[in-house]
């Protein structure tokens, strides 16, 4: 079992690793659209939300020697249902036919405040 970290996406905001690489498949902790060089969450909406929280899930997946083509799950956490074809709109340009298994939800409240969380499992 290995950690991964890049300066290149959020620091965890807790007790865990931004991912476990294992058995051949790279674990990343769920992403909130937090802009790693500001520290802050990107302004904008879902839209841009859903583009940093990809874009910082991509960076983990780049530092354990993998890409988002090779992502095999996706967890989709949302504040809000109503979002969905927003944020469907912008992670569809992020991964490619075959489209990797996805679950998305509402949740009650995400981590500071965000309006979308990324999660990713990713094949090497």
């Amino acid at each position: 079992m290995k950690a991964i970290h890049t300066n290149n996406a959020p620091a965890a905001i807790g007790p865990y690793s931004q991912a476990i690489e294992v058995n051949g498949f790279v674990f990343a902790s769920g992403q909130i659209p937090i802009d790693p060089a500001t520290g802050d969450f990107v302004e904008g909406g879902i839209k841009e939300q859903t583009k940093q929280a990809l874009t910082n899930a991509s960076n983990i997946l780049k530092e354990a020697g993998t890409d988002l083509g090779h992502v095999v799950k996706t967890t989709v956490y949302m504040a809000d249902m109503g979002d969905f074809a927003a944020m469907n709109e912008i992670y569809a340009q992020f991964f490619n036919e075959p489209y990797p298994a996805r679950s998305a939800v509402a949740v009650k409240a995400l981590p500071k405040g965000a309006l979308v969380e990324v999660e990713v499992l990713a094949a090497k």
